[in-house]
């Protein structure tokens, strides 16, 4: 495994594996396929509603807890100080642990940085070794990174061979925040795997499509957690350190960049909108069910 050095001194694999829409039933199963693999950053998020699974499988496995670098991400209706200490806590409870690796605010709206004053006192007490942010574009990085106490290890955002990154790479070197990689195969919209520049570099070397992008993003030195359920590709996800990308391949690859998302943009204000009103479903559902616990 290749480790990258956070800009707190702690180290993070740099292939890991992501448990985003893996639906709790499945969940506790693929984490304990995954560190059967080899898989030691494991990331997971309150928004996806599986911490207890990815908390039983990490229990299960019989693997210590100092070899496992454990990721999860504080949604927006958490928020403000308060709210998120109290939400951290109960991810940790979920997933049996005494601290985390790593935490992220998941998306850059509301209070965040009442949330990621929060963030900054937890990781002084020592519950979690290191703090950062998703989401956030290079204004509201460079922002958070320049006013915050403690500047962000992290940033996980949208980077595939079709939304490149390049600008925001630059910027996030300049600040010595780590680039990481959600939707690293950009989940195969626009024919990714079926690429013929992808094909062509992977025949040379005996790899899919799959193999050599996640190979460029190590290359480039971006932290990636490519998702399956099946053991099957996780191994063959996991088996990308045995080849090195030429020069060339890298350019090759470059030219594929749309400089656009394959999803959305958090810059769009109709999305901020859609984003608000999520929350406030929710909240709105959340008071519903501690009204009824009370009666």
């Amino acid at each position: 495994m290749k480790y990258v050095k956070l800009n707190n001194g702690v180290e993070m694999p740099m292939l890991g594996y992501g448990v985003y829409q893996i639906p709790r039933e499945e969940c506790e199963r693929c984490v304990l396929d995954a560190l059967k693999v080899g898989y030691r950053l494991i990331d997971t998020a309150q928004s996806y509603f599986n911490e207890e699974e990815v908390g039983n499988a990490i229990k299960k496995s019989g693997i210590p807890r100092e070899e496992i670098f454990l990721t999860t991400k504080v949604w927006i209706e958490h928020y403000g100080y308060d709210e998120c200490r109290a939400s951290v806590l109960e991810s940790m409870r979920k997933l049996q642990v005494d601290y985390l690796d790593l935490c992220l605010l998941h998306q850059p709206f509301a209070d965040y940085f009442g949330a990621y004053r929060a963030l900054e006192d937890l990781y002084e007490e020592g519950k979690i070794r290191a703090i950062g942010i998703s989401n956030f574009y290079v204004d509201r990085m460079v922002d958070i990174a320049s006013f915050a106490r403690i500047r962000p290890a992290v940033n996980q955002i949208e980077t595939h061979p079709h939304h490149q990154q390049k600008e925001a790479k630059a910027w996030h070197d300049k600040y010595g925040v780590q680039m990481e990689a959600w939707a690293p195969f950009g989940e195969g919209r626009g024919g990714m795997f079926e690429l013929p520049e992808l094909k062509v570099i992977g025949d040379r070397y005996g790899k899919t499509p799959a193999q050599v992008i996640l190979r460029w993003h190590l290359q480039r030195g971006i932290v990636v957690i490519p998702k399956s359920t099946h053991i099957e590709r996780m191994e063959q996800n996991f088996n990308v350190f045995d080849f090195v990308l030429t020069d060339a391949d890298m350019e090759t690859i470059a030219a594929l960049d749309k400089k656009q998302s394959a999803f959305f943009s958090h810059t769009d204000p109709s999305m901020v909108e859609w984003f608000v009103k999520m929350v406030k479903e929710r909240t709105g559902k959340q008071n519903a069910n501690d009204e009824k616990k009370e009666w």
